[in-house]
């Protein structure tokens, strides 16, 4: 089990908040001393269905959305990765500086004036593609963030996260390019893109098309504010 265990970052889900952390201690330190790091968490509203699938994750999901929760524009990635995962916060290291730059040369932003957030909260092993029920304990969680946000764009990065957000079998390279309502919200509009990482990978022609992307969320939004 130690093995198993070493490096890995794990959660304890108390029952309710406020409940007496030391009955967590004894698992708590035999978890760590098999080599894991180990935090608490109080689950929201008593609702740990977000969790049920963390036996499966590479680590525990540390991922949390960041910006300003009444901006009219909002980005949704995929899932944390290494270093998402690391830090605790979306799109960070290569793709996250290439987020911010396009942000900032086509929609004149940064990062704390819009809101990001991801499908699923979790890095399934092995960066491989969530599983459709951990996307389906997921799903309703970012629906309540546009929700409550209200943004007048939601900007879907990657393929798999344009495809989960509008509910299609129709890849990236077809969905992008238009602008769709986003589904049981009519009067938030999504504008899919590229992820940041293919554009790192495939260079000039997909930084290009994502480039024409982010205007179109940009007029977008604009003609929202009338």
């Amino acid at each position: 089990m130690a093995n198993q265990l070493q490096g890995k970052r794990i959660a304890i889900l108390t029952a309710n908040e406020g409940v007496e952390q030391v009955e967590y201690e004894k698992p708590r330190k035999a978890l760590e001393d098999a080599g894991a790091t180990v935090e608490l968490l109080a689950p929201e509203k008593d609702d740990v269905q977000m969790f049920n699938h963390l036996d499966k994750a590479d680590t525990f999901p540390a991922d949390k959305a960041v910006g300003d929760a009444s901006a009219d524009l909002m980005f949704v990635g995929e899932g944390p990765g290494r270093d998402e995962d690391l830090k605790g916060e979306p799109f960070v290291g290569r793709s996250g500086q290439l987020l911010d730059r396009l942000m900032q040369e086509e929609i004149g932003i940064t990062r704390d004036r819009c809101y990001i957030a991801n499908v699923v909260k979790c890095r399934p092993p092995n960066n491989r593609d969530p599983l459709p029920e951990e996307i389906a304990a997921c799903r309703p969680y970012l629906d309540e963030q546009v929700e409550l946000i209200g943004p007048a764009v939601v900007l879907t990065l990657g393929n798999f996260a344009s495809k989960t957000v509008l509910a299609t079998a129709e890849g990236i390279t077809r969905l992008r390019g238009r602008t769709y309502p986003y589904p049981g919200n009519p009067g938030t509009a999504v504008v899919p893109t590229f992820h940041p990482a293919a554009a790192l990978r495939g260079g000039g022609e997909v930084l290009a098309k994502m480039r024409a992307d982010f205007v179109r969320a940009r007029q977008t939004l604009d003609a929202s504010r009338g």
